[in-house]
């Protein structure tokens, strides 16, 4: 759908837009519906969960938004018991376009794990956002979910961001291992600053995002191909740097980007309001033009992904025949999967020790040294105790 605008008005429109969506970041509803809350009781029945809602001695803890859209209930949910540890932080958020009997399907495959009740470290997003794919929707409610997991009041070191169509590579203790090791400022941002065919695809046009301001639609809005009014040259005031939109970021880089103590980070959310696929320039561009942060960011993003060549728009999905290179990566996280592929089962099977839902992956908090016992919230198991197996050593 093409759009042809003259002079002010472009630029009265692209003014209303920006403004849009930083309301759609400080406003937006935070409304959670949570697993639970641990109370006086549980933590007499289950006094190693009690010990792991702060952090229990852990030497570090994550907090991880998983994004899910029409027909994904079931795969967040797999995702979240494979990625689950009492330590860390969950914010699961089912765009609004699903129907509502989709999200009654995950509330209540979250709430029917007992574990996450009591320790009450797992949300939803009770009123979620319209998302639009490529749109500047998707950046806002990554900062969203940022805010929410600092408000929470929990600790954490990293804020990860993940869809359902992703999937854990190593356990949680052989996350919690490999990365007590590393300062805990660092920023895992793929990025580069060589835009290539992004300058003329993504960077210059400007685009409109309808789910900052409609109720029901998500769409982009941009010029036509033979059109150059709306378009625009690369910025002067700062340098642009792309990368892939799946990051590990430090708590004080998350808080950065929500409170912004300089302006850098709130320029730039309004630059990137009308950039196509600002998931992908955002974090970088933050990063890398910060002095506080430009020196603490690595060139990585954690993740196997497996492209064409020349790379399209959308990665391959993974399947049987890229396992062993998927397990020789040294990637902590691989995407994307088709729902319920074979590859899971061997992965949660020989990878993570996990047996089929509702159980755990292997890990001190609830193995006690058996494999394949990560299911019974009644297991005994030690403070703090971590079991780092092959996954830790693949991560150095």
């Amino acid at each position: 759908r093409g759009l042809a605008m003259s002079g002010g008005r472009e630029v009265a429109i692209a003014a209303v837009f920006t403004a849009l969506l930083v309301v759609s970041i400080l406003f937006l509803p935070s409304v959670l519906l949570t697993s639970g809350r641990l109370g006086p009781s549980s933590a007499k029945e289950w006094p190693f969960l009690a010990a792991a809602k702060d952090g229990g001695g852990y030497p570090v803890s994550f907090a991880y938004l998983i994004s899910a859209s029409t027909g994904d209930a079931e795969r967040a949910a797999r995702l979240l018991a494979a990625l689950y540890h009492p330590a860390n932080s969950y914010l699961l958020h089912l765009d609004r376009e699903a129907p509502a009997e989709e999200h009654r399907r995950l509330a209540g495959l979250v709430s029917g794990q007992p574990v996450y009740g009591r320790v009450g470290n797992v949300w939803i997003v009770g009123k979620p956002n319209l998302v639009t794919y490529r749109g500047p929707t998707m950046l806002s409610t990554t900062l969203h979910a940022m805010a929410v997991l600092l408000r929470v009041g929990r600790r954490w070191d990293w804020f990860v961001n993940l869809s359902a169509s992703d999937y854990p590579l190593v356990t949680q203790d052989d996350l919690m291992e490999a990365f007590s090791r590393l300062p805990r400022d660092l920023n895992f941002i793929q990025h580069t600053s060589h835009l290539g065919w992004k300058i003329k695809k993504r960077a210059r046009p400007v685009i409109l995002d309808t789910a900052l301001y409609e109720a029901d639609r998500s769409e982009l809005l941009r010029p036509s191909p033979n059109i150059t009014t709306n378009r625009r040259g690369l910025p002067t005031a700062f340098k642009l740097f792309t990368g892939s939109a799946w990051t590990m970021l430090s708590r004080r880089f998350a808080e950065y980007c929500v409170v912004g103590w300089d302006n850098l980070a709130r320029t730039l959310l309004l630059y990137h309001a009308n950039l196509v696929s600002s998931p992908e320039f955002y974090f970088q561009t933050v990063a890398c033009n910060s002095r506080e942060f430009r020196n603490a960011t690595v060139n990585s993003d954690l993740h196997f992904i497996r492209w064409d060549t020349p790379p399209k728009q959308h990665p391959l999905y993974l399947g049987p025949k890229d396992y062993r290179r998927m397990v020789l990566s040294s990637a902590a996280f691989a995407r994307k999967f088709r729902d319920a592929d074979l590859v899971l089962d061997r992965i949660d099977r020989e990878i993570l020790k996990r047996r089929p839902p509702p159980f755990f992956s292997y890990g001190g908090w609830c193995s006690e040294g058996v494999v394949g016992l990560c299911s019974n919230p009644w297991e005994p198991s030690r403070k703090g105790a971590i079991k780092p197996g092959a996954g830790s050593r693949r991560l150095r």
